[in-house]
């Protein structure tokens, strides 16, 4: 959805949230032009604190688009703030049940009234302890092999010194440092007419990551790891019982 058929409410959440970040944070942004069109797109985005979408939603709105991100269900069903965030145009997202199709089914509907949909392919802020991508979910390439949709990569540094999810302290200061670079469309091409088996999947979506890592690495420096891979739990339970012993 574009700016300019923006509703009201939509047009007071910019009034009480742009105002608030342009003090907050001091901007180096890269890379707007590939959020430009009014088609839908999908913007895959690294996951490092728990500001990162008032940081991305204020580059996507000043880049032309509407961003339109996933909340809990649950988050819908509050009175009053489900009413407002669905006049927002975010949409819900069952998780662990059947009701999940339909929530793939609001996706595909965003992206073809052509929404600038966001996801963060990790589901939650990376665990990595270097805040480097990890191993993300398969929901953004599920996604992408539905629609065709063009899959934007885009990358933050700097929400992280707004909240650190590392130490749950937040910086009121003004004027923060913060990058965010939108890429060129992810080549996914090779996969447009494969079967949404796991494994083209799991390729589409560690193609997704390691863009996203390269990226990173380009605004922060060093040496990208490999994606990170969360402990299985019956593993972590096996180092505790060893620490213990």
């Amino acid at each position: 959805m574009a700016r300019r058929r923006l509703g009201f409410w939509q047009r007071f959440a910019v009034w009480l949230v742009k105002p608030v970040m342009t003090v907050w944070t001091r901007r180096t942004w890269r890379g707007q032009e590939h959020l430009g069109g009014d088609g839908g797109v999908i913007i895959v985005a690294n996951h490092i604190s728990h500001a990162d979408p008032l940081v991305s939603a204020h580059f996507i709105y000043d880049s032309g688009r509407w961003p339109q991100f996933l909340g809990k269900a649950s988050v819908f069903r509050v009175p009053v703030v489900g009413w407002i965030v669905r006049r927002c145009r975010q949409i819900p997202v069952e998780r662990g049940s059947v009701d999940a199709v339909r929530s793939l089914d609001a996706l595909v509907a965003a992206l073809d009234e052509g929404g600038a949909v966001v996801i963060y392919p990790e589901g939650t802020t990376t665990r990595q302890p270097e805040l480097w991508p990890m191993k993300a979910k398969t929901g953004a390439a599920r996604l992408a092999l539905a629609t065709g949709a063009p899959v934007v990569p885009l990358v933050m540094w700097g929400p992280e010194r707004i909240f650190d999810p590392r130490t749950s302290r937040v910086n009121l200061r003004p004027r923060i440092p913060v990058t965010v670079v939108a890429g060129e469309p992810i080549d996914l091409g090779r996969w447009a007419d494969a079967p949404p088996t796991r494994a083209t999947l799991e390729e589409m979506t560690d193609t997704i990551m390691l863009r996203l890592r390269d990226m990173l690495a380009e605004i922060r420096g060093g040496t990208p790891p490999p994606l990170w891979e969360r402990p299985a739990r019956s593993s972590v339970r096996h180092e505790q019982q060893g620490d213990l012993a």
